[in-house]
């Protein structure tokens, strides 16, 4: 018999590609063990603002406005940002840091 579930309250990292900030996405997935996340930088056919990410599922395409998470196994995987904002809110603890640092 199906039983309903509910996802657990859990906090992840995670950034916006933009298409031009892959500098900063290399550094956020700096740490990245192999199949938990590493980028790739020749794949084929690749365009100047496509990235890919190995991972344990495979190999997945980061579009630019996708998000790219850091779960909480330390591995990291893109989501499209449709998902990702039905899945997550911003911390608004991580915000105020955020402004108060640069205020």
């Amino acid at each position: 018999m199906p039983k309903r579930y509910r996802k657990l309250p859990v906090e992840i990292w995670a950034i916006h590609y933009d298409g031009e900030n892959q500098s900063e996405v290399m550094e956020f997935m700096k740490d990245a063990k192999p199949h938990d996340g590493i980028l790739l930088e020749d794949f084929p056919d690749a365009k100047d603002d496509d990235l890919y990410v190995e991972t344990l599922e495979g190999v997945f395409h980061i579009s630019k406005g996708d998000y790219i998470i850091k779960g909480v196994q330390d591995e990291f995987y893109p989501c499209k940002p449709d998902i990702f904002w039905k899945t997550y809110e911003t911390d608004e603890r991580s915000l105020r840091l955020i402004l108060m640092v640069h205020a």
